[in-house]
């Protein structure tokens, strides 16, 4: 397909893609070369994460990925997560999708249900309620979802972390149990929306992981241009 792209092609509202998965399964380095494409493309893109995000979300992020693995009961854990998304969605996505960004994220409110709902014991219910009273009723155009064992998935997590000053290692500190429950959780969101979910094999190749999400967003790129 022409990627010559220009930014009137795209007229409408941005699309919001998330990257998803456990610890170590390689999402932040594929959200990353996903924007790089799209900004060699010529599309307009802006790459976030979560927590944080935007300034307020980030002063939060500390709270919630430093610390004693204990630090916080999982209700307060997950208000935690829900007011830095709340900041997060009303001062850089939600503007930047009105205004026609496509947004790239790295974990969303996925990650809460994941790990505060199906690993911490949070009613989902009530962290749904949280989503329509931040985010409202808008879903990630495409979740990419980075399967990958949790032996694995830690143990890259440990490699990292171990070259990080910065050691924001507080949920890598959960034990084996707690990161089994996030993976089952995850994959029990993405076998109920299966037209937004997009799960990958994270054991395969980094490079094979990207040409894979690269085929997937250019079905997306032409159907944003056939719509513009």
């Amino acid at each position: 397909m022409n990627l010559a792209l220009r930014k009137s092609d795209f007229i409408q509202r941005g699309r919001f893609i998330t990257f998803e998965g456990g610890e170590g399964s390689g999402k932040t380095t594929q959200s990353k070369k996903l924007f790089a494409k799209l900004d060699e493309a010529g599309i307009d893109v802006m790459w976030t994460r979560e927590p944080g995000g935007s300034y307020g979300a980030e002063e939060i992020r500390s709270l919630l990925v430093k610390g004693e693995s204990e630090r916080w009961a999982p209700s307060t854990e997950a208000l935690l997560m829900f007011a830095a998304r709340d900041d997060h969605w009303r001062t850089w996505i939600e503007p930047a999708l009105e205004a026609g960004t496509w947004v790239i994220c790295d974990r969303f409110a996925d990650s809460s249900y994941a790990y505060q709902g199906y690993g911490k014991g949070v009613s989902l219910d009530l962290l749904k309620a949280l989503y329509q009273n931040t985010v409202g009723a808008t879903q990630p155009d495409r979740t990419y979802l980075f399967d990958v064992p949790v032996d694995v998935g830690l143990a890259r997590a440990h490699m990292r972390m171990s070259a990080d000053q910065a050691k924001e290692d507080r949920f890598e500190g959960l034990g084996s149990p707690f990161h089994e429950r996030v993976r089952a959780g995850f994959k029990s969101l993405a076998n109920a929306e299966p037209a937004r979910f997009y799960m990958l094999d994270a054991t395969q190749s980094i490079e094979s992981l990207e040409a894979q999400v690269w085929q997937d967003v250019q079905c997306l790129i032409s159907a944003a241009i056939a719509h513009g």
